[in-house]
C-alpha cells in the first residue's frame, strides 16, 4: 500500500478536478449515479451542498487533484443535524493505494469535531469495491431500495450503510 498522497481540504480551485475525476465515474462505472457528464454549474451546486462540512482533497506528489471526500447534511431539518452522508470518488488509477481509507479516517475525525455521531453511505449494487470498502470499516447495511436506479440501460439497487460515530452505541 503506497502513501503517494497529501489530504487537505477541498478548495474552490478544485472544482475542475472534481468534475474531471466525478465525469470519469458516471461515463464508466455505476459509482455515480449520474447518467449524463455534469456541467460547471452542476459541480458548483454539488460543492454547495457541503458548505460549512468537512470536506477534503487529495493531491499526488505533483500537485495533481487524485480524489475528494465530503460529508454533507442528511438532511436540512435541524433534528437530523447530528447525521452526515459520506462521499469520496478516487481518480482512476489511485485507487487500492489507501487514499479511501484515509479520507474516511479524516472524514470521520472531522465530522465526530462538528458534533455528527452517524455517518450514512449509500452505493449502487453494481459498485461491488465500495459496498466491501463499507463492510469493511465498519458500516452496516441498513437497508436497500431495490430497483430504483436504470443507468447505461441496467437496473440497480441503492444500498444504504450507517457508521456510528459514538464511542459506544447508546
Amino acid at each position: 500500500m503506497s502513501s503517494d498522497f497529501t489530504i487537505r481540504p477541498l478548495r474552490v480551485e478544485d472544482n475542475e478536478g472534481i468534475r474531471s475525476i466525478f465525469n470519469d465515474y458516471i461515463e464508466h462505472s455505476f459509482a455515480a449515479y449520474p447518467q449524463h457528464l455534469l456541467t460547471v454549474e452542476q459541480i458548483q451546486s454539488l460543492v454547495q451542498s457541503y458548505q460549512g462540512y468537512p470536506a477534503l482533497a487529495a493531491e499526488d506528489d505533483d500537485g495533481n487533484l487524485i480524489g475528494f471526500a465530503f460529508v454533507r447534511p442528511y438532511s436540512p431539518h435541524d433534528t437530523f443535524a447530528r447525521t452526515a452522508t459520506i462521499t469520496y470518488f478516487i481518480a482512476s488509477g489511485q485507487t487500492g493505494k489507501g487514499l479511501g481509507s484515509a479520507f474516511l479516517q479524516q472524514l470521520e475525525v472531522d465530522a465526530r469535531q462538528q458534533g455528527i455521531t452517524r455517518l450514512l453511505a449509500h452505493v449502487s449494487s453494481k459498485n461491488e469495491t465500495s459496498l466491501a470498502f463499507h463492510c469493511k470499516h465498519g458500516f452496516s447495511q441498513c437497508g436497500v431500495f431495490h430497483g430504483i436506479g436504470c443507468k447505461h440501460g441496467e437496473v440497480f439497487d441503492v444500498v444504504w450503510f450507517e457508521k456510528s460515530l459514538l464511542p459506544s452505541e447508546y
